[in-house]
C-alpha cells in the first residue's frame, strides 16, 4: 500500500497536503482532508459510462452524437466548467469560438461581478498565505466557510500560526461574522457576530462607513449604533484586514457600489483586502481564462470572430427567453441549482452532459459522458480562490477520459 500527497479538488482552497492510501487502484484512506475532501477523494468509480437517449453506447458513438447536436444547433450554449481544469476550460473556450456558442458559468448568478472587479484590479486583494501569515482582523460576510470550505479557518484564516502571527487566534487575530443567521462560523466568532436582517447589508455598510468617519451610524432596522461603532473601531485598528465575501452579501446588494465605498473608507483608516468565497475548485480559473480571452468573466457569445457580452448571454436569461437550441453542460448540474421555472426549458432542447458524477442533469440529457474526477483520476492545473495557480497529478489510474480529452474529441468530430 502506497502513501502519496495530493491536491484536493473538493473546493476552491485546493489543499495540497492531502495524504492518500491506495490499494489495487482504489483509494482506501484519506488523511488531513476535511469531510468534503474525504468524500471527494474516495469517490472513484468503476467503469466509464456513455449514454445516448439513456441507452448505453460506446465512447465513439457518444462523441459523434454530441458533435452532431452542436453542429445542427443554430445557437448552442456551453455552461459550467468550474469543476474542470484550466486546460479543459481553454479547450471549451476554443470550442465555443468554433461553433459560435454562448458561454457561461455559475459565476453569472453568484460571485462573478466581484471576481471581475478583482481581476480588473478595482479592489485590493491578497493571497491565502498572506492571510495566514499577516491577518489580524478577518471578516466573514454572508458566508459560512465552516460548512462550505471546512479547512478555511484552520489552515488559513483564523486558527493557524502565521509567520507574523505566532500567537494566533488567542491573542493576535479577531474573527468577525456578519450574516442574517447565526451560522457555524458565526458561533466561532462569539461576541463578534453581527446579525442583520435579509437585504440589510447595504444599509449596514453605509452605517459602518459613517462609524468609520466618527458619525453616528443609523439603519432603518434600528441596529444598535453602539455595536456598529464598536465594530468600526476594531476595523480602524487593523494592520492587515481581510473581508471574505460570500453570496449572502452579493445577493443582498443591487450592485457592488456599497462594497467599493466601504473598501475605500477602510483603506483610508487601515489596511484591508477582499476575497470572494468561490465554491467550485476552479471557478476562479474559468473567470480568469475567459477574461484573458474576451475581457469578460462570464455571459459571452462568440459570433464569427466577435464577442458579445451581457446578461442576455447568461444561462438564466438564455433559458428564460429560449434563445439557445442546444446545451453542452460540463461538470455542473443546472437541473438542481436553477429554479424549476427556468430550467424546465432545458427539457425542450438536446442536452449533452459531461460530468464525473450522475446528476439530475445527466439523467435528463440526450448524451451523457462520464469523465474522470480531476485531482483523483486526472491531472491538470487550477486556480485557487485567491488566484494562485496549483498543479496536480491523479491519485489513481482510471479508464475514464478527462473533460479536456472529451472536449478535444468533440471539436475534432465537428
Amino acid at each position: 500500500m502506497e502513501k502519496n500527497y495530493h491536491v484536493c479538488t473538493g473546493c476552491s482552497l485546493l489543499c495540497d497536503d492531502i495524504e492518500v492510501e491506495a490499494e489495487k487502484n482504489k483509494i482506501n484512506k484519506v488523511h488531513t482532508a476535511c469531510r468534503i475532501g474525504v468524500a471527494h477523494m474516495k469517490a472513484g468509480k468503476e467503469e466509464a459510462i456513455f449514454r445516448v437517449d439513456n441507452k448505453p453506447v460506446d465512447e465513439a458513438t457518444a462523441i459523434s452524437e454530441a458533435a452532431a447536436i452542436l453542429k445542427n444547433a443554430k445557437n448552442p450554449m456551453i455552461f459550467g466548467l468550474g469543476a474542470s481544469t484550466n486546460e479543459a476550460q481553454k479547450t471549451a473556450i476554443e470550442l465555443a469560438k468554433k461553433i459560435n456558442a454562448t458561454l457561461d458559468d455559475t459565476s453569472s448568478f453568484c460571485l462573478g461581478s466581484l471576481v471581475e472587479a478583482l481581476i480588473s484590479e478595482k479592489i485590493k486583494t491578497c493571497t491565502l498565505d498572506d492571510v495566514r501569515n499577516k491577518a489580524d482582523v478577518i471578516i466573514f460576510w454572508g458566508t459560512d466557510p465552516s460548512d462550505s470550505h471546512p479547512r478555511h479557518l484552520s489552515k488559513y484564516s483564523y486558527f493557524p500560526r502565521g509567520s507574523e502571527k505566532q500567537r494566533g487566534w488567542e491573542e493576535e487575530r479577531t474573527a468577525i461574522a456578519i450574516d442574517v443567521r447565526k451560522s457555524h462560523t458565526a458561533k466561532i466568532c462569539g461576541n463578534y457576530f453581527f446579525q442583520i436582517p435579509p437585504k440589510g447589508d447595504a444599509e449596514f455598510t453605509d452605517a459602518l462607513i459613517a462609524g468609520l468617519s466618527g458619525k453616528l451610524p443609523k439603519t432603518s432596522y434600528n441596529y444598535p449604533p453602539k455595536k456598529i461603532l464598536e465594530l468600526a473601531n476594531i476595523l480602524k485598528g487593523a494592520k492587515f484586514g481581510v473581508i471574505f465575501v460570500g453570496r449572502g452579501l452579493i445577493y443582498s446588494l443591487e450592485n457592488l457600489e456599497p462594497l467599493f465605498r466601504l473598501m475605500k473608507a477602510l483603506n483610508e483608516k487601515a489596511n484591508f483586502h477582499l476575497m470572494p468565497m468561490v465554491g467550485n475548485y476552479n471557478t476562479m480559473g474559468f473567470n480568469e481564462n475567459l477574461f484573458a480571452e474576451t475581457g469578460y468573466v462570464n455571459s459571452v457569445k462568440f459570433e464569427n470572430g466577435t464577442v458579445l457580452h451581457g446578461p442576455d448571454y447568461s444561462i438564466v436569461e438564455a433559458l428564460k427567453e429560449r434563445t439557445v437550441d442546444a446545451a453542452l453542460i460540463v461538470g455542473s448540474d443546472p437541473f438542481s441549482i436553477l429554479p424549476r421555472s427556468i430550467v424546465k426549458n432545458l427539457l425542450e432542447i438536446p442536452v449533452i452532459s459531461i460530468d464525473p458524477y450522475e446528476t439530475l442533469t445527466s439523467r435528463n440529457s440526450k448524451v451523457y459522458i462520464n469523465t474522470a474526477i480531476s485531482g483523483v483520476e486526472a491531472g491538470g492545473s487550477a486556480t485557487r480562490m485567491d488566484g494562485k495557480k496549483v498543479s496536480f497529478e491523479p491519485a489513481i489510474e482510471t479508464n475514464h477520459p478527462s473533460d479536456e480529452t472529451i472536449l478535444k474529441k468533440i471539436m475534432e468530430a465537428l
